[in-house]
């Protein structure tokens, strides 16, 4: 079971910072926590659905947004691993130069 985080002003997930490496995300921050990532599980490109291009304004630089997508096995720095570790989607939006995290994995 996955949860996706509500939209919030027309976005959806919640901003966060993220360390990148030369294969994915390394470690990102959700407000004052740290989350280190133990193992990157997938990646995928996504476009936005047609219907959120036409509210944007429609102009042919929206027909060619993506954003990136990681889903990764992380866990908050200082605790185990093997007790602790959760599965998250991150996306990297460059259009709007921006980190989300859209979903947490149960």
């Amino acid at each position: 079971m996955s949860r996706v985080l509500s939209e919030v002003g027309g976005r959806v997930g919640e901003e966060v910072q993220v360390e990148r490496g030369p294969l994915g995300p390394v470690q990102f921050w959700r407000g004052e926590s740290r989350y280190v990532v133990g193992e990157l599980l997938d990646s995928w490109v996504e476009t936005p659905a047609w219907w959120q291009r036409a509210t944007a304004g429609g102009a042919s630089g929206d027909l060619v947004s993506t954003r990136e997508v990681w889903r990764l096995e992380a866990v908050r720095a200082g605790r185990s691993r093997m007790s602790f570790a959760g599965v998250y989607d991150l996306s990297w939006d460059a259009t709007e130069n921006r980190w989300s995290l859209v979903r947490v994995h149960d």
